[in-house]
Protein backbone atom coordinates (compact mmCIF):
# COMPACT_ATOMS: atom_id res chain seq x y z
CA UNK A 1 0.00 0.00 0.00
CA UNK A 2 1.44 3.42 -0.88
CA UNK A 3 2.43 5.60 2.07
CA UNK A 4 0.04 8.40 1.08
CA UNK A 5 -2.93 6.04 1.13
CA UNK A 6 -1.77 4.51 4.40
CA UNK A 7 -1.53 7.98 5.98
CA UNK A 8 -4.99 8.87 4.69
CA UNK A 9 -6.56 5.73 6.18
CA UNK A 10 -4.54 6.10 9.37
CA UNK A 11 -5.48 9.75 9.79
CA UNK A 12 -9.17 9.06 9.33
CA UNK A 13 -8.96 6.12 11.73
CA UNK A 14 -7.21 8.30 14.32
CA UNK A 15 -9.97 10.90 14.07
CA UNK A 16 -12.64 8.23 14.57
CA UNK A 17 -10.66 6.75 17.47
CA UNK A 18 -10.36 10.08 19.28
CA UNK A 19 -14.03 10.97 18.79
CA UNK A 20 -15.27 7.57 19.99
CA UNK A 21 -12.78 7.54 22.87
CA UNK A 22 -13.84 10.99 24.06
CA UNK A 23 -17.55 10.18 23.88
CA UNK A 24 -17.04 6.97 25.86
CA UNK A 25 -14.84 8.77 28.38
CA UNK A 26 -17.48 11.46 28.89
CA UNK A 27 -20.20 8.84 29.35
CA UNK A 28 -18.16 6.84 31.85
CA UNK A 29 -17.23 10.02 33.73
CA UNK A 30 -20.87 10.42 34.70
CA UNK A 31 -20.93 7.19 36.71
CA UNK A 32 -21.72 7.88 40.37
CA UNK A 33 -18.60 6.02 41.52
CA UNK A 34 -16.38 8.49 39.67
CA UNK A 35 -18.39 11.62 40.49
CA UNK A 36 -18.48 10.82 44.21
CA UNK A 37 -14.79 11.44 44.91
CA UNK A 38 -12.70 14.30 43.51
CA UNK A 39 -9.45 12.33 43.69
CA UNK A 40 -10.94 9.38 41.81
CA UNK A 41 -12.37 11.80 39.28
CA UNK A 42 -8.98 13.46 38.71
CA UNK A 43 -7.27 10.09 38.30
CA UNK A 44 -9.97 8.96 35.89
CA UNK A 45 -9.66 12.09 33.74
CA UNK A 46 -5.87 11.73 33.62
CA UNK A 47 -6.13 8.07 32.64
CA UNK A 48 -8.90 8.68 30.10
CA UNK A 49 -7.07 11.66 28.64
CA UNK A 50 -3.89 9.69 28.07
CA UNK A 51 -5.52 6.32 27.40
CA UNK A 52 -6.20 6.88 23.72
CA UNK A 53 -2.47 6.99 23.06
CA UNK A 54 -2.05 3.24 23.64
CA UNK A 55 -4.36 2.12 20.81
CA UNK A 56 -3.07 4.94 18.57
CA UNK A 57 0.62 3.98 18.85
CA UNK A 58 0.44 0.86 16.64
CA UNK A 59 -1.63 2.78 14.10
CA UNK A 60 0.91 5.61 13.90
CA UNK A 61 3.73 3.07 13.66
CA UNK A 62 1.90 1.37 10.77
CA UNK A 63 1.35 4.72 9.05
CA UNK A 64 5.00 5.72 9.23
CA UNK A 65 6.70 2.53 8.09
CA UNK A 66 8.16 2.52 4.59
Amino acid sequence: MPIRLRKLFGGLTLIVLVVVWSLLAMAIAQFPVIKANAIVEAIYYAAAGLGWVLPAMPLVRWMSRP
